[in-house]
């Protein structure tokens, strides 16, 4: 028998001869494997046990879907520029704030405590100090080599006090070398003589404009990006690429064109056979594509310095001059997977009445009468089950 082959409508033919039939005996068409396949893993198991296993001796292995999508292929990692092996992120000579505060006031007391002992202090000064006027008798050499070296002392002191905030870290470089970094937060007193420059070394969140980046399949997509990092060292941050911050804005788009080149945005209905097609990764596990961008721009930042938490695409969309042709690819596949679902279950509704009724012996059929049995099952399912999915 064959299910989707009808006699021509009119009475039975005269040459065939009636017979009794016998369902485990009847030879059915193949059915193609696409239409096996459903989103219910229950009832999935229902179709390989009801009607996959009558297919057996056909040459045919029938294929299942997989629980889940199988993750996309790792991409390759390239190897880090190599850095400067000396330029790595050291402690700096510091000292608290308040060390420096009492020494350069010290300083500053020998400093008047000398003028005010060679009468150079004016007379209003000591009034107002409440001290007593010597007579000015002129200042010698000993007491001029006090003064500068009170001096030099005071501005020493006073010069390489620093307000250190929280989150935030001094890169030093002393005749162009690097010196080290202070972390320490507060007031702090650094070498005067070196250069400082402050680096940002708080957890930080970076979202990128729309980029654009094609798929595997070479169609063009509008990609954002929600970056999480931080400085982790200071001195490749600081001394090792020209601008840190921009270093990882390029890196984040060469990542993202990477990434999103090895895998389709969506495999559609009509682009490969649907029981392959339900199991291929695609762009839209947003989860396994954030892992890969995270596992090559963490590689990507190590010569800047930069330590990398996570990158995960926050959108992605079809670029607008193909997004409309898209969208009605899109319907086109949904209204076709829809037809295999309605067809399966009319098919299965169709095998399960039948059989029902022969094997309770309620009705004796033929060929002839089997078939317009099954072509009127079919068209009256497939009608009440379109009307009822579509209303």
């Amino acid at each position: 028998m064959n299910p989707t082959t009808s006699e021509p409508e009119g009475g039975a033919p005269s040459d065939s001869p009636r017979r009794t039939p016998v369902i485990a005996q009847e030879v059915t068409t193949e059915i193609p494997v696409h239409l096996l396949f459903r989103d219910d893993d229950t009832q999935q198991v229902d179709l390989r046990s009801a009607m996959v296993a009558r297919r057996q001796g056909t040459g045919e292995q029938p294929k299942v879907k997989a629980g889940r999508p199988a993750p996309p292929p790792p991409v390759p990692l390239r190897a880090a520029p190599p850095v400067d092996p000396d330029l790595a992120e050291r402690a700096a000579p510091a000292l608290p704030g308040w060390t420096a505060a009492v020494a350069g006031a010290c300083s500053l007391a020998g400093i008047g405590a000398l003028l005010w002992g060679s009468g150079a202090l004016p007379g209003r000064v000591t009034g107002l100090l409440g001290l007593t006027s010597y007579p000015y008798h002129g200042i010698g050499f000993g007491v001029w080599c006090l003064l500068a070296l009170g001096v030099l002392l005071a501005l020493f002191a006073l010069g390489g006090l620093g307000r250190a905030q929280v989150g935030y870290a001094w890169v030093l470089t002393l005749f162009g070398d690097y010196g080290g970094t202070v972390r320490r937060t507060g007031l702090v007193w650094m070498s005067p003589l070196v250069l400082r420059r402050r680096v940002d070394v708080r957890l930080r969140h970076w979202r990128s404009h729309p980029m654009p980046a094609v798929d595997a399949n070479g169609t063009a997509l509008r990609v954002v990006v929600l970056v999480v990092w931080r400085v982790e060292d200071t001195a490749l941050a600081a001394l090792g690429v020209e601008d840190h911050e921009r270093y990882l804005t390029e890196q984040v788009e060469s990542a993202v064109a990477r990434v999103l080149s090895q895998l389709p945005a969506d495999v559609l209905h009509e682009d490969a056979s649907f029981a392959s097609a339900e199991g291929t990764p695609t762009l839209r596990n947003a989860e396994a594509v954030g892992d890969a961008l995270t596992r090559m721009l963490s590689a990507e930042c190590v010569p800047a310095g930069i330590e990398v938490f996570s990158a995960q695409p926050t959108g992605i969309e079809y670029a607008p001059e193909v997004a409309t042709a898209m969208q009605r690819r899109r319907i086109a596949a949904i209204d076709a997977k829809h037809r295999d679902s309605v067809l399966t279950s009319v098919v299965e509704a169709v095998d399960d009445t039948v059989n029902r009724l022969t094997a309770r012996g309620l009705v004796q059929l033929d060929a002839y009468e089997r078939n317009a049995l099954v072509k009127d099952l079919t068209v009256a399912f497939y009608n009440g089950r379109s009307g009822a999915v579509e209303g």
